[in-house]
């Protein structure tokens, strides 16, 4: 209906007066007195008249209702794109917000090590594959990054290692993958053994703990943090916590699960040591 006033409604608004016109003038041409002519002019001009008027009357309402129409449309437009303002300011905050946070940790982290040399790096995207759990970051060669490089939350969680090196981009392969494999201490004990990455436990976002030593006992809630065995990665970095344990027959641990300290689907910015003091 609006698009069609749009359109014909001039036109409309055209014929109107004219009929007006015609009748007008037919009024004007009649004699004094109410003969005949005039009498029938009359009780035919009247309904027009009052069709017409209603007609002009009923165009003035419906080019108001499309003229207000427009209007509200203009301003919905304006609120909405004012809101999406809003919002992404306030997103913005948030992010900021969460970010300084995250910095402040950090510094917290490198006051506890003052050897650490650490870069900043966001999560760019996930890698879709079912057989391993990797990641990619906005951070390459040209910062200093390079391969096995570990890859830590401000916390100072190990989340994964870098395996592939790009000018403005790295790969991260997380703790959880399937080539993970990490020489850990468990628990107050400090009971050493290996972390593995094992396929149906990854698809859980857990890990595997194997070749406990003979004499060390762990129970559920243990602490495994890295020994910095090999100097493959910093020592005391923190893996996860152990969430069941399977013993042998004679008691002896057959391996344990451990969670992740942190969710890695929820990183969204990391830290990279790229410099690091190794603990012979």
């Amino acid at each position: 209906m609006k698009a069609y006033l749009k359109k014909y409604g001039i036109r409309l608004l055209i014929v109107v007066f004219l009929v007006v016109g015609i009748l007008a003038v037919g009024r004007s041409v009649r004699d004094g007195g109410a003969g005949l002519l005039s009498n029938v002019s009359g009780a035919i001009r009247t309904p027009f008249q009052k069709v017409a008027t209603a007609v002009v009357s009923r165009m003035e309402e419906l080019y108001g209702y499309v003229y207000k129409y427009d209007n509200l449309v203009q301003e919905n437009e304006r609120l909405r794109a004012q809101l999406a303002d809003l919002e992404n300011q306030i997103r913005a905050n948030d992010q900021a917000m969460e970010e300084n946070a995250r910095l402040r940790e950090l510094l917290n982290l490198q006051q506890k090590h003052t050897d650490y040399t650490f870069e900043s790096a966001k999560v760019v995207s996930w890698n879709a594959s079912n057989w391993d759990s990797s990641f990619t970051i906005s951070k390459g060669s040209d910062s200093g990054l390079e391969k096995g490089d570990s890859v830590v939350t401000e916390y100072g969680v190990l989340v994964g290692t870098i395996t592939e090196v790009g000018t403005s981009w790295s790969t991260v392969e997380t703790v959880v993958d399937l080539d993970t494999n990490i020489g850990v201490l468990v628990g107050n004990e400090q009971v050493s053994g290996i972390l593995e990455g094992d396929y149906t436990l990854m698809r859980s976002q857990y890990m595997k703990l194997s070749f406990v030593a003979e004499t060390g006992q762990i129970i559920t809630g243990d602490i495994v943090i890295t020994s910095g065995a090999g100097g493959a990665y910093p020592q005391g970095l923190i893996l996860g916590t152990v969430s069941s344990v399977h013993t042998e027959a004679a008691g002896q641990v057959e391996y344990a699960v451990v969670e992740p300290f942190t969710k890695l689907d929820e990183l969204t910015q990391i830290f990279v040591i790229k410099d690091y003091q190794v603990v012979e």
